[in-house]
């Protein structure tokens, strides 16, 4: 007969045993769908059990036993970046629902260390990787050339012998990203506008930048009008304040901005600031990320919204097309304006 108590502490076969005067190998055998050794009586006992107390399966521990790889590989750039942590976030709980866990690596936007990360993953026989920054390097084009199990994230893959069809790939559509950000700063009535980005871009920043340049050439701003103010270096927020500097420092200041990413509107915000320039006021700065922070760091900035927090659950959906044997497509998933 099961037992009423309430269970304290986390739920255990041992509990649904103890609940249930049943042996734990028994309840063991039943949760994982052997039932033909128990009565039925005990079978429904064990699962009424099982739901009332909330028992949840170690998917990974059973993985583990069974000998199975588990383990995922995510290599990223620059985890200080709120973008790449909610990515990686979201795409960890999405493994672990599945009994999976993963590992990460910063290669910091860097050809050697995404190598030695590579080849180190690959030493340890990890079950998928998950590229969410990637660069050309030589690791990674054998990796692509052996058909590892792949998937690309933000950036696709750049060895795509397809470009239109770069296969295990989540992100969003940057040029049309880029163009929505112009239709912004045209509807608000900025009419010298300019664009920031890094001088070593990717080819993310530079599909924003020319989906903004070519949407603002539609509206009626000749090209010569809409050079990028670009500044180098690594770090987003570097970027945004140095090449804001520079801008703000000329003789015509533009009326809007578009940043192509977060963290280089908030280096511009700040060197606006030094310059007594009153954002949005004297300059509206509209930047294509969307990130949760916003609403407590940046009020002032509008955003195009990426939506980083569902890419986690299609980067397994891919991954597990990959391990099916079968071949996945592009995931472009919706921004909001």
């Amino acid at each position: 007969m099961e037992k009423s108590r309430k269970a304290a502490g986390p739920v255990s076969l041992a509990t649904i045993a103890a609940a249930t005067d049943v042996s734990i190998s028994t309840v063991s055998r039943i949760v994982n769908g052997q039932t033909h050794r128990a009565s039925p009586e005990t079978v429904a006992r064990v699962r009424q059990a099982v739901d009332r107390l909330g028992y949840k399966p170690n998917q990974i521990g059973r993985a583990l036993k069974q000998g199975k790889s588990r383990v995922v590989a995510m290599l990223t750039a620059n985890l200080n970046n709120p973008v790449m942590a909610m990515i990686a976030s979201a795409t960890e709980a999405a493994l672990r629902d599945i009994g999976h866990v993963m590992t990460l690596c910063d290669t910091h936007d860097r050809e050697d260390l995404q190598d030695d990360y590579l080849q180190a993953m690959r030493s340890q026989s990890v079950g998928g990787y998950i590229l969410v920054t990637n660069i050309k390097s030589p690791g990674l084009a054998d990796f692509v050339a052996r058909g590892e199990p792949v998937v690309f994230a933000c950036r696709p893959n750049p060895y795509s012998s397809t470009p239109d069809a770069p296969g295990a790939f989540v992100g969003i559509d940057n040029e049309a990203a880029g163009a929505a950000a112009a239709d912004r700063l045209w509807s608000r009535g900025c009419r010298t506008p300019v664009v920031i980005g890094p001088l070593e871009g990717s080819v993310v920043t530079r599909e924003r930048e020319a989906g903004f340049s070519r949407r603002m050439a539609e509206l009626g701003i000749l090209p010569d009008r809409l050079a990028p103010a670009r500044a180098p270096g690594l770090s987003h927020l570097d970027v945004g304040y140095a090449a804001a500097r520079t801008l703000f420092a000329g003789s015509t200041r533009p009326d809007g901005i578009l940043c192509v990413s977060d963290q280089i509107a908030y280096g511009v915000y700040r060197a606006a600031m030094e310059r007594g320039i009153r954002i949005p006021d004297d300059c509206l700065v509209v930047s294509i990320d969307g990130s949760d922070l916003n609403r407590w760091i940046a009020p002032w900035l509008e955003s195009i919204h990426v939506p980083y927090a569902e890419f986690g659950r299609h980067i397994v959906d891919q991954l597990q097309t990959i391990w099916r044997g079968e071949t996945p497509g592009a995931a472009l998933l919706p921004f909001q304006v």
